[in-house]
């Protein structure tokens, strides 16, 4: 497939980045117009980690697209989604600890320590921080061939974030049962090619976990997120 030239991608990065703002627009719109029904705390927490969730799948899915397509240029695009998972779910982590848990660190630590949609949920969200802190060139060539090995956690961050939902429902588990299954498939797409690929060189930066862009500065505002 040919790639976009650079004006077209830089347009397409503008669109994308626009396009990822807006489940926070309706959640501040519903706010605004009183519109987050009879418990907002929890409106504003199932939508800011279904929105997590639905990033992490995304993110995941540009590498699997990319092989398919033959679109490597999709990869451009990988570490602004993975920024995004990162944002939305410091949202969700927000609204815990502050519209929910007050920041009573007692109350969160015994919440963490006894319920365990809660457990994982933390452990994700810990997992996912340094993996926002280090999706920079610089700290790419910092790190090196570690990069990668530290990227590869964005498989069990979304794993964990499928059971942070799961054991989070009650009766209708129709929805993470979804995201269960979108994981799965994500993760079966790469079980043939990795064991075809056992004892091969290291795989290229379009293959990694988050996408490794070429070293030099992030390309158009969307790469500069700082981080519904």
């Amino acid at each position: 497939m040919r790639p976009p030239g650079t004006r077209t991608l830089a347009a397409l990065k503008a669109g994308v980045f626009a396009l990822c703002l807006v489940p926070l627009a309706r959640l501040v719109w519903a706010a605004s117009a009183g519109a987050l029904g009879a418990n907002p705390v929890e409106y504003v927490s199932r939508s800011t980690g279904w929105w997590t969730l639905s990033f992490l799948c995304i993110t995941l899915a540009i590498t699997p697209l990319r092989r398919a397509t033959g679109a490597h240029w999709l990869v451009k695009l990988r570490r602004m989604l993975g920024l995004y998972a990162f944002f939305y779910a410091s949202l969700h982590f927000t609204t815990y600890i502050w519209l929910d848990a007050w920041f009573d660190a007692a109350a969160i630590a015994k919440d963490i320590v006894k319920r365990p949609f809660i457990t994982v949920g933390f452990t994700a969200f810990v997992l996912l921080v340094p993996l926002a802190m280090t999706s920079t060139s610089a700290m790419q060539r910092r790190l090196g061939r570690n990069w990668q090995r530290l990227h590869r956690a964005v498989y069990v961050v979304a794993l964990l974030g499928v059971l942070h939902f799961w054991w989070l429902v009650k009766r209708d588990i129709t929805e993470p049962a979804v995201f269960a299954f979108v994981y799965l498939g994500l993760m079966a797409l790469r079980v043939p090619r990795r064991a075809r690929g056992a004892g091969r060189p290291p795989a290229r930066a379009a293959d990694r976990p988050l996408g490794r862009e070429p070293a030099g500065r992030w390309a158009g505002a969307a790469d500069r997120l700082p981080l519904r």
